[in-house]
């Protein structure tokens, strides 16, 4: 689950920006968006283990922050962060598929695959059709064979003067790479809300996910590795958005451009069908808890679908991506999850003398996280405040909507 869930699509559309940014030092600048991610899911492990609950993050906040409105506007961000998750799937699917159909460039086709594609998943799960944890696991293994297939196959032709000097556009550019594609690695908080399912949590929680972190990290590094190695700076500015298959055909040809692009398209998809079907239940159970509008918490009858909830997040996921481009979809992706993983390092801080454990491998976490939230924050200001303006105006609408109209509002109270 919690490879699956990071190696759902971000590695397929984000390593041009992350190239773009830090250069030949890409590779550390995906191993430091993986360090961030290892020390925050240490402090989930300890969270999980001690408040079991499908809510996940929602809940740790709940437990963390004795003021509901801060807990629900996390809540609210956990929950934008998914629709930023599913436009950036959304919008890699109509890329590759664009480019393997030789739609390239061709805007109409790929807002019409990057709709169809969500629309088709909001059908699957409006109807309850939803994938075994076998055909997860066969999903999840052939995506990652072919990664490494990828990476160790180009390890072999690699170029030395595309690699060297490591640090050549600065160490701010490590940074602002590693703070842009940190959507790359959401995905395995979604671990511990499976806590109910799982066997002996005490023991396979942290193993569960610190192994599938690694394991990511290992991917991310190797594969970027071999795409500095292979692409010409021009290269990598012309077909940023699918960098990684036009990686794949210096040494693969053809055929490895096609590979990657199934890859891309199988990956997306099924990251999409996860993350829409956990979403969706994550709408109804803030509903549930008043964190939402009510009506976000309808279910049918026969099935019990939170209906209402998977409507509403679609359409919310279509307006998203069909109006912006890669750069905003990814800031804004990254720019929530830092936000949101700072908040559950925070209340791990907070919460020690319940979960046990010392405070400084969270409290590193939260400063980590922050840093690199406040290096994307000026990376924008200074180069696309475009993707600026975006954030800030979905945040504000996001504290309104709790402030003003919530059960908890604060403004405009009705005693």
């Amino acid at each position: 689950m919690g490879i699956g869930g990071m190696v759902g699509g971000g590695i397929f559309s984000v390593l041009g920006l992350a190239i773009a940014q830090a250069g030949h030092a890409a590779p550390i600048a995906f191993a430091l968006g993986g360090l961030i991610a290892l020390i925050t899911g240490l402090s989930y492990a300890r969270l999980g283990l001690v408040f079991q609950s499908n809510g996940g993050s929602f809940t740790y906040l709940e437990k963390a922050f004795h003021n509901q409105n801060i807990a629900a506007i996390g809540g609210w961000l956990l929950l934008v962060g998914y629709v930023g998750a599913m436009s950036l799937y959304a919008y890699t699917f109509g890329v590759y598929g664009s480019a393997m159909l030789g739609s390239d460039g061709d805007a109409a086709m790929h807002h019409l695959l990057e709709t169809l594609i969500l629309l088709t998943f909001m059908g699957v799960n409006l109807y309850g059709i939803k994938s075994s944890g076998n055909s997860e696991l066969l999903i999840v293994t052939v995506k990652v064979l072919i990664l490494f297939l990828f990476a160790i196959i180009g390890l072999f032709f690699i170029k030395p003067d595309h690699i060297l000097p490591v640090v050549n556009q600065g160490y701010g550019g490590i940074i602002m790479g590693a703070a842009l594609i940190f959507v790359a690695y959401e995905g395995f908080e979604l671990i511990p809300n499976a806590m109910n399912d799982m066997e002996s949590p005490e023991k396979n929680l942290k193993r569960g996910i610190v192994w599938s972190i690694v394991i990511t990290i290992a991917i991310y590094v190797l594969v970027s590795i071999v795409a500095v190695g292979n692409l010409l700076p021009d290269e990598i500015i012309k077909y940023k958005e699918y960098a990684l298959a036009v990686a794949a055909k210096p040494f693969l040809g053809e055929a490895g451009f096609l590979l990657i692009g199934l890859a891309a398209l199988f990956s997306t998809a099924s990251a999409i069908n996860a993350t829409l079907f956990g979403t969706a239940r994550l709408g109804s159970a803030m509903a549930t808890e008043k964190a939402l509008p009510q009506v976000f918490g309808f279910r049918r009858e026969q099935n019990n679908i939170p209906w209402v909830s998977l409507i509403m997040i679609t359409l919310a996921t279509l307006v998203f991506v069909n109006l912006a481009n890669l750069t905003i979809i990814s800031s804004f992706a990254s720019s929530t999850f830092l936000l949101v993983f700072a908040a559950i390092n925070l209340s791990a801080v907070m919460l020690r003398d319940k979960t046990g454990g010392n405070a400084w491998m969270p409290l590193t976490g939260l400063l980590l996280s922050l840093a690199s939230w406040l290096a994307l924050m000026l990376y924008l200001w200074n180069s696309n405040r475009e993707s600026l303006y975006w954030t800030g105006m979905i945040y504000l609408a996001v504290v309104l909507a709790e402030l003003l109209f919530s059960k908890r509002r604060c403004i405009f109270r009705i005693n």
